[in-house]
């Protein structure tokens, strides 16, 4: 069944206008009244409704049913990346979501060749938000995850966290698999270097402020791979896969 995220909230029971966007989006999809369509705005659980109207630039659908959300991982799991290289962060955040991160917060690491702030870097996360839509509409997720405001990685890793901070080191002894065997599921956040990884300094910090370094396994990998592999790790070995 076509399903669609609508930017504010939904009751069942009525009638709703759609945004105009989403009006254009049916009419590719040759739509007509009375066919059905999901709707979810964000917030966890998803509307069933029957398309009412639609022409060119109006749409409004009439909200049957709500069903409650079930696809969300039983943790918050927070995807920490240092700023990669071109359009990988895109790849990055659609591939979170579909793992199931709660968030994604960009960081701006010492070894970052993608600066971002201001104008440029509210930009760049509107668009990161949008990709998180497209994928949640895909994989069925009606929970949105936040994509937080870009960061240097100095200042978001000496800010008090009341979830673990996971450091995703080839240099560390332990591995990702063998304490999320022995942990029990909890919130976290996982922390990825950019194109080179952290450098030493900022390792040090990270694990000064408390973070544990952990290790993907004897290969290295790369900055586009290693949040998404530890994502779908603890998922399968805490539930949620």
């Amino acid at each position: 069944m076509p399903r669609f995220y609508c930017p504010f909230a939904l009751t069942s029971g009525v009638e709703v206008e759609l945004p105009e966007a989403l009006a254009r989006h049916l009419q590719v999809l040759r739509m007509a009244p009375g066919d059905a369509l999901e709707l979810f705005d964000g917030r966890g659980g998803v509307y069933r409704a029957t398309l009412a109207s639609l022409d060119r630039k109006r749409a409004s659908a009439r909200i049957t049913a709500f069903e409650p959300d079930g696809v969300e991982l039983p943790f918050a799991l927070t995807l920490a990346q240092g700023l990669p290289e071109g359009s990988k962060m895109d790849w990055i955040v659609e591939k979170a979501v579909e793992l199931g991160a709660a968030a994604i917060q960009p960081l701006a690491a010492q070894r970052s060749v993608v600066r971002l702030s201001g104008e440029r870097a509210d930009k760049r996360r509107a668009h990161w938000e949008g990709i998180v839509v497209a994928a949640s509409e895909q994989c069925g997720r009606n929970t949105l995850a936040r994509v937080a405001p870009v960061e240097a990685f100095e200042r978001w890793i000496a800010a008090p966290s009341s979830t673990r901070r996971i450091l995703l080191s080839p240099r560390a002894t332990q591995s990702l698999a063998a304490w999320a065997a022995v942990t029990a599921p909890h919130d976290a956040s996982i922390l990825i270097g950019p194109e080179g990884g952290f450098s030493d300094q900022e390792e040090e910090l990270a694990i000064a402020h408390g973070a544990l370094a952990l290790s993907m396994g004897p290969r290295v990998l790369r900055t586009e791979t290693a949040g998404l592999a530890a994502l779908a790790a603890l998922a399968a070995l805490w539930g949620g896969m």
